[in-house]
């Protein structure tokens, strides 16, 4: 071996301990790959440049992350790679300009990948993709590493979400979750103090101080504490004072000021947030020395944004109701009269344009009811005396003509009674006979008594026995009585046994609610609809209103008589329907509003001292 081959040799082992002690002193994931892409370049024989392209999985956007020679300019000549991303597998371009393309893959998911230009006179393209495919492994062991810690960020930010929740949740009033949420914070982030506040009136006012149950003494240090938080709110971003120099720019003088007057190290506050609006904010310091991490602030920041709806959610429920009402009416004023909201509006102004049009129109007012159909004139029938009844031959709602047999009593003991009666009626007058003949006067005249009340008698019976045939007095329909159940049992003279209705005589019974009957007078007219008939519409006349209330289902109504101006044979005693009387014309606003003032004058009578 020649001087200059172990000249070269030993520059070459020399280069490679350098990028070697690189590559395992990279500080950054950035660095890490600057690194390996520079050891793969330099074991992969003629290449001529290099890219590595990083971004979210599978969507992106991708963007260079090193490349090589020049760390700060990608080589453009590596068009490769926009097809290696696009197709998500190797892609070799083989000519002068020799091109390969692997992407880097995670449990099939593609987040990158790296490009290389190699002369086209170095080994055979599969060889070098599988060098290529060898190196990646690195690549994959980073983002599988990152991924890890990634995972162990989130379940640690998780953790504390659900355990601040949980602590939330644990309290019966909101105060006392701001003050176990403030000092559960300072305990755990290693703060003093801990403050949340929230806005009232457009500015945040401290609710809950850590380590302090009474923070009135510290006026001025509550002061500044509104002031950073007022700070944070009106620029809606978290702040972090001293600003650190990779943040963007934020204003920060009110969170300097409390740095330097209350001898504090480092403030962080962060808005609370729900439904989108900014509710309020927390605020934590730190002493001299010690400062926020990226990692501490995002996991401040996941936390707070979990908690915001459950605070606000607390907050309002322990609002009085009073200050519910106005809260609401405040809200539904601003989307009302602010901007957006178009549908609410065009609403609102339909509602006033109807209203101030029926303040104008008039229409008919008609008390509605419900009414029942009863027959003009009713006839009861009674039992004629007591006695058993022998059979039916009619019964409710049948139609019967006049002197149709519709039932029969026994009339069993009333033909024996009459036959007593007769023979003492012709033995009384044989004797009356034999006392004339024997001129026996005033035997006669007692003996003529005696005749006269057995023909009494006689004829009481037979006035009796007819009765025992029930016959309908008119024509017209039972409206009531049913006898088919009773045939055999006894009856008490003046008992009800059937009551019958004439077919084409009926009247109308309305039942008119006590707060419509005021409005009520004989000769209004007005329309029945019944159930039974609902394709005919009936008019009526009041004829009757009764002054005596009647209860039914709860409710108390007066009994008001109409006449039916038309009769049908369809009609039936008993058919309920809903009748609307005609009272006259009236505003339409009162006729829709009528029943809701009245209902409010007596609710206000109940409860007004």
């Amino acid at each position: 071996m020649t001087e200059s081959t172990r000249a070269d040799a030993a520059s070459i082992t020399f280069l490679e301990q350098t990028l070697w002690q690189k590559f395992r002193s990279a500080e950054s994931p950035e660095s890490f790959v600057r690194q390996w892409l520079a050891l793969l370049c330099h074991y992969i024989e003629g290449t001529r440049a290099g890219v590595v392209v990083l971004g979210e999985p599978e969507m992106g956007p991708f963007a260079p992350v090193a490349s090589w020679p020049d760390e700060n300019n990608p080589p453009r000549e590596l068009t490769v790679i926009e097809k290696c991303l696009r197709e998500k597998r190797p892609v070799v371009i083989e000519g002068a300009n020799r091109q390969l393309a692997l992407p880097i893959e995670i449990d099939g998911a593609v987040y990158g990948a790296v490009a290389l230009g190699v002369d086209p006179g170095e080994g055979d393209s599969r060889s070098l993709l599988w060098q290529l495919r060898w190196g990646s492994a690195w690549m994959e062991a980073l983002l599988r590493r990152q991924q890890g810690e990634d995972d162990a960020r989130q379940k640690e930010r998780t953790v504390l979400a659900f355990d601040l929740i949980g602590l939330v949740l644990e309290q019966a009033s909101f105060d006392g979750s701001c003050h176990a949420l403030v000092s559960e914070l300072a305990f755990r982030m290693g703060c003093d103090p801990v403050a949340l506040g929230f806005i009232e009136k457009g500015h945040v006012k401290l609710k809950a101080l850590s380590h302090s149950a009474q923070f009135g003494e510290r006026m001025s240090f509550v002061r500044q504490i509104e002031s950073a938080m007022d700070e944070a709110v009106d620029q809606d971003v978290v702040i972090l004072s001293p600003l650190p120099g990779d943040w963007e720019y934020r204003v920060t003088r009110a969170h300097e000021e409390l740095l330097e007057d209350h001898r504090v190290g480092t403030a962080l506050t962060l808005p609370l947030q729900a439904g989108g609006e900014t509710i309020g904010a927390v605020s934590l310091q730190r002493a001299y020395g010690e400062t926020f991490s990226k990692d501490e602030v995002e996991l401040l920041d996941s936390a707070v944004s979990v908690l915001g709806p459950m605070l606000e959610m607390q907050r309002r429920e322990d609002f009085s109701i009073w200050r519910k009402i106005r809260e609401a009416s405040w809200v539904q004023a601003v989307r009302l009269f602010g901007p957006h909201y178009p549908g609410r509006k065009l609403a609102t102004a339909s509602l006033l344009l109807l209203i101030l049009l029926f303040s104008f129109v008039t229409g008919e007012y008609r008390v509605t009811s419900p009414a029942v159909v009863e027959g003009l004139v009713q006839r009861t029938i009674v039992a004629p005396f007591d006695g058993y009844i022998e059979d039916q031959y009619a019964r409710a709602g049948e139609v019967v003509e006049e002197g149709e047999l519709i039932a029969t009593l026994d009339d069993q003991d009333l033909a024996l009674e009459r036959i007593r009666w007769s023979t003492k009626s012709r033995q009384s007058m044989a004797e009356y006979d034999q006392a004339l003949a024997q001129q026996k006067r005033a035997s006669a005249n007692i003996i003529r008594a005696e005749l006269e009340q057995a023909e009494a008698q006689v004829q009481l019976l037979d006035q009796q026995l007819a009765r025992t045939r029930i016959r309908a007095p008119f024509t017209g329909v039972l409206v009531e009585g049913d006898l088919s159940q009773k045939v055999g049992a006894a009856v008490r003279r003046g008992e009800e046994l059937f009551r019958i209705a004439p077919l084409k005589e009926h009247r109308v019974i309305l039942k008119v609610d006590e707060g419509d009957v005021m409005d009520m007078r004989v000769g209004q007219t007005g329309s029945l609809r019944l159930s039974a008939l609902p394709d005919r519409v009936f008019a009526y006349e009041v004829t009757l209103i009764t002054s005596i209330a009647e209860q039914e289902e709860g409710k108390n109504f007066f009994r008001v008589e109409a006449l039916l101006h038309d009769e049908i044979a369809d009609l039936r005693p008993g058919m309920e329907g809903i009748a609307k009387t005609r009272v006259g014309d009236r505003l339409v606003i009162r006729i829709w509003s009528e029943q809701l003032v009245d209902w409010l004058r007596m609710f206000l009578w109940t409860w007004w001292p």
